[in-house]
């Protein structure tokens, strides 16, 4: 361990265990053929723990590699973890359904792994080429897992536009990084912000217009308006724990660089960035609120809640200060585990003749399974951003952040439109609990109750002990400032 090129190695030693185990049992599945999926799925939520303690066991403060590119800090450490909870859920939630629908394929939690690697990578990243390569790594196999139905046409027709629409955003990305490396001569964040501290004249309005271009790149990611639209198609056409992953850990990943580049690279422009996130929070709470009243399919439903809930996270970043990261670090675990929640009764909807994502299907479901219709209304609500439940707090931390930066408009718009988006989450309460009831689903698997269960209570109880997750979120925003 003396060896000074391992030693130089340890902080990224959780993503190469990663990847390396990755390719492990990509050669186990390829000699072993598709008798190995279930497996390769138990091997991989059993090496994804692996890695996730790994990433807590790293020596603390902040650690450099790769010659200042990987930076690992309390930041960093704070939403590997979550990412790490996301996808291995993920998997979870995929076990019954692939064995249901046949769709049992080695290559699925692999793909999984090897967009998890990037999303490390990216959280990580600390100057334009590292952040460049975290991105298409965890893009590549994201483009992969929608397509991966392949007998069904809704499956690659969602492959097809989230490849097409992403590399559009990639090009965009790459050409505002090029941008912004030409007018400041460096690729590392705190390069960047040296010089744009600096940077006056054409310097600066080059830099403006290299961080619009970056943004763009990131707004896709995260899927924020205005580009937003891969993610109703993408999330209702791709196999639904596929569009479960979607909805968790990419999104972790997205804004943990999102806020990442914003405080480190351009602390000085704040004034610029802070406009465009304000534009971009806005578009996406009033778009998420408004556009999902009309749906009937509750996985374009929850697309549209994505985009809102992603709205409301980049309140807390408009307000460029260690309470709004807070807000936003707080926001994302929450959001994550009702997410997760939400869409482990999503894949429960099924009955005999296959799955069924109407929300119309949903009607009487306190009736005949009273457990899920309870959860489901308490994540709902929760959703909605109604107390006592982890969803209120979430999105009272973010608006206090907004208030305390003097940004009272957002603040405001902010709590008009998550009472206009209450009203779809009640509307499936108001379903499940007074309409006639539909015929029952099929029995819930004992994966998607765990997941369920643990989300569920996570969300109804937060406010009982919320100490662990806010002490890690504020040390976690004081890391990057």
């Amino acid at each position: 361990m003396n060896d000074p090129q391992i030693v130089a190695l340890l902080p990224a030693l959780p993503e190469i265990t990663l990847a390396c185990g990755a390719m492990l049992l990509l050669l186990f599945g390829a000699f072993r053929g598709e008798r190995s999926a279930s497996s390769i799925n138990l091997l991989s939520i059993v090496l994804l723990a692996v890695v996730g303690v790994m990433v807590i066991e790293l020596p603390p403060g902040k650690l450099v590699a790769f010659g200042g590119s990987f930076v690992v800090d309390a930041f960093a450490r704070y939403l590997k973890i979550l990412t790490l909870l996301g996808s291995a859920a993920a998997i979870i939630l995929s076990l019954d359904y692939l064995r249901a629908e046949k769709q049992q394929k080695f290559e699925y939690a692999i793909l999984i792994l090897l967009s998890t690697t990037g999303m490390l990578m990216l959280i990580s990243a600390a100057d334009l080429i590292a952040l460049y390569l975290g991105l298409e790594l965890m893009s590549l196999a994201l483009y992969v897992l929608a397509a991966s139905n392949r007998d069904q046409v809704r499956s690659t027709e969602a492959g097809l536009k989230y490849f097409v629409l992403g590399a559009l955003s990639s090009g965009m990305l790459l050409y505002g990084a090029s941008l912004i490396y030409g007018f400041t001569g460096t690729v590392s964040f705190a390069g960047i912000a040296k010089a744009a501290g600096q940077g006056t004249g054409n310097a600066g309005i080059g830099l403006v217009f290299g961080l619009v271009f970056l943004f763009a790149g990131f707004c896709f990611k995260i899927s924020a308006v205005p580009f937003h639209m891969w993610t109703p198609d993408v999330y209702e056409g791709a196999p639904t724990p596929v569009t479960a992953f979607f909805a968790a850990a990419p999104k972790v990943a997205g804004i943990a660089i999102f806020v990442r580049t914003t405080m480190v690279a351009f602390p000085n422009m704040t004034h610029q960035w802070q406009q465009i996130v304000v534009f971009v929070a806005i578009a996406s709470m009033a778009l998420g609120a408004f556009a999902a009243i009309g749906q009937r399919n509750i996985k374009r439903l929850m697309a549209y809640s994505s985009i809102g809930h992603m709205g409301f996270a980049l309140v807390g970043l408009a307000a460029g200060s260690p309470e709004g990261v807070q807000g936003v670090l707080i926001y994302m675990a929450i959001y994550v585990a009702m997410t997760l929640g939400a869409f482990a009764v999503i894949l429960a909807m099924r009955r005999d003749d296959g799955a069924v994502e109407d929300i119309y299907d949903l009607a009487g479901l306190a009736r005949s399974s009273p457990g899920m219709a309870f959860f489901l209304a308490m994540l709902l609500f929760s959703l909605a951003g109604i107390p006592p439940l982890a969803g209120f707090f979430a999105k009272f931390y973010v608006f206090l952040a907004a208030i305390k930066s003097g940004l009272f408009a957002l603040a405001v718009i902010g709590v008009v439109t998550s009472v206009v988006g209450a009203y779809y989450y009640l509307l499936i309460v108001k379903i499940m609990y007074f309409d006639e009831p539909a015929k029952g689903f099929a029995r819930m698997a004992p994966s998607l109750k765990w997941v369920l269960g643990v989300a569920g209570l996570a969300n109804m109880l937060f406010f009982v002990y919320p100490g662990p997750l806010l002490d890690a979120a504020t040390a976690a925003a004081k890391s990057l400032f």
